[in-house]
């Protein structure tokens, strides 16, 4: 096992692409080809769980925050960022994190936060555009059913449930193969060819994009491929900022937020004026999610749970919404369970480790 089995898997679930464009998720530290003894799962890399990572013989810690956000300049031990990397180094620790591009899959953070609340019916708030691609190629009728096979094979053609999607048109080509051609229909300088070929339309995921040209390219027997890509700017709800669900019965408002402060292990709740009204429909975010305020009220939802939001936002509620601050660190602290489902699943036999660290730095006095 290496480290780039680990973040295969990782990625292969919350695909690097779909992390927001001041995000650095990634491998922070470390070296890919590095054999792994064992994982060590946080939410935070603080010095702490470094330390932890060495008494507990884990060479690689997973996070969802990134240890590093901006660029380093200098070694020098003079903040916990750079005291932490070089700890790391010196002890031959990998250190890798999936931030953003978790927490925007249908099956991440938010939807971790959707099962603690037991919330059903779920959504995404805020779904991504210029996520998917819409491939064309030009294929001979009898090989239209191995190119498609191949480019479905690689991960083409998959619109929400169902999967090998595709649009066929027949029609007719020509080419005339010149010279060095090395046509396999035709001779090269001979005449003209018209050949029955089928037009073959799929979507892409963008993370699957190069996979499935370099199937397609694989699978066709012509020596120049026809084909094009183009990026579509239709919502994706399978990608996307927060979510929001229903619970199975509505429940009163401070009834309700007692069972948030319970299943979220949150010390204490900010949370605006309640409405006197149940508790039906849930918005959610981890992490910081006052940029979605606004969805979450589109959304038709009764209360927006989620962290980091400042004073003079609270008065955006206007009363057409409760907002309830449980905190990023409770918001998000379930996210190992992401990871440890993962790569359980993926890697039966290896040590995946959850780390014993309390690593939110905001303490409570209550």
């Amino acid at each position: 096992m290496i480290v780039s089995d680990i973040i295969r898997a990782i990625e292969a679930y919350a695909p690097p692409q779909y992390q927001e464009g001041y995000d650095n998720s990634g491998l922070q530290v470390g070296n890919m080809q590095d054999e792994v003894t064992a994982v060590l799962l946080t939410l935070d890399v603080t010095e702490a769980v470094v330390a932890e990572a060495i008494t507990r013989g884990a060479n690689m810690i997973v996070a969802h925050h990134p240890l590093i956000f901006s660029g380093i300049k200098r070694l020098a031990g003079r903040n916990y960022v750079e005291r932490i990397i070089h700890k790391a180094i010196k002890h031959d620790i990998n250190i890798y994190a999936a931030h953003t591009n978790l927490d925007n899959v249908h099956n991440g953070v938010n939807a971790k936060i959707a099962e603690k609340l037991g919330l059903v019916d779920t959504a995404i708030l805020a779904p991504m555009s210029d996520t998917l691609r819409k491939l064309y190629t030009y294929a001979p009728q009898n090989v239209a059913d191995k190119v498609r096979d191949a480019m479905f094979a690689a991960g083409a053609g998959d619109i929400g449930a169902y999967s090998e999607c595709s649009f066929n048109t027949n029609g007719t080509g020509t080419f005339r193969p010149g010279a060095g051609a090395d046509p396999a229909i035709g001779t090269t300088n001979g005449p003209r060819e018209w050949v029955d070929e089928v037009k073959i339309e799929v979507l892409i995921q963008k993370d699957k994009e190069a996979a499935v040209i370099k199937a397609l390219f694989e699978a066709h027997p012509y020596e120049e491929v026809a084909y094009e890509v183009i990026a579509l700017q239709n919502i994706n709800q399978e990608l996307g900022a927060g979510m929001v669900g229903n619970l199975p019965s509505p429940m009163d408002e401070q009834a309700f937020l007692s069972f948030v402060k319970q299943q979220m292990k949150a010390d204490c709740i900010r949370h605006t004026a309640l409405k006197g009204k149940d508790i039906k429909r849930v918005a959610i975010c981890g992490g910081s999610g006052s940029f979605l305020l606004k969805n979450a009220i589109g959304a038709g939802a009764d209360i927006f749970i989620t962290g980091d939001f400042k004073y003079h936002q609270f008065f955006d509620a206007e009363g057409k919404i409760v907002i309830a601050d449980i905190g990023h660190y409770e918001s998000e602290q379930y996210t190992v369970e992401i990871f440890q489902e993962l790569l359980n699943k993926k890697f039966p036999n290896f040590a995946v480790l959850v780390s014993d660290i309390n690593t939110n730095p905001v303490k409570y006095f209550c």
